[in-house]
């Protein structure tokens, strides 16, 4: 029986150890496989970004205008309906946006689309695109 214990003591040992070695290279690829997909994803952001130009897209609002008395300025009038959050009316909400206007094209009750821009005075964020419509 003593030769049964030590024939079977030698063929576990390497056996654990087999498996240990068979574990650890298992996980080893596992990392670099989910290191190299960080890397991929972190890669294809890059270019998107670089695609975009990392910039977000302006906004652009349609309003009537308000008042040109102001050189190469233009004051738009932008109506928006929301409805109220409790009573569910539709209220009107009224926002006045200066609006750079190159050439004093714009007259009052002119139709305007005025886009999001960088600012070019205290209250100047906006810049003239094209005039809709004439006033009548």
């Amino acid at each position: 029986m003593a030769d049964t214990d030590t024939e079977e003591t030698p063929a576990k040992a390497p056996a654990k150890k087999a498996t240990a070695k068979k574990t650890a290279a298992k996980k080893a690829p596992a990392k670099s496989a989910v290191a190299g997909k960080k890397a991929a994803k972190k890669a294809a952001a890059t270019d998107v970004d670089a695609e975009a130009g990392e910039r977000s897209a302006r906004k652009i609002r349609e309003g009537i205008v308000g008042s040109n008395s102001m050189d190469k300025t233009a004051v738009v009038i932008v109506t928006t309906r929301k409805p109220h959050p409790l009573y569910r009316k539709t209220m009107v909400r009224t926002r006045q946006l200066f609006a750079h206007d190159e050439n004093n094209e714009a007259r009052p009750g002119d139709r305007v689309r005025v886009a999001e821009t960088r600012p070019l005075s205290k209250l100047k964020r906006w810049r003239l695109v094209e005039v809709l419509e004439r006033a009548k």
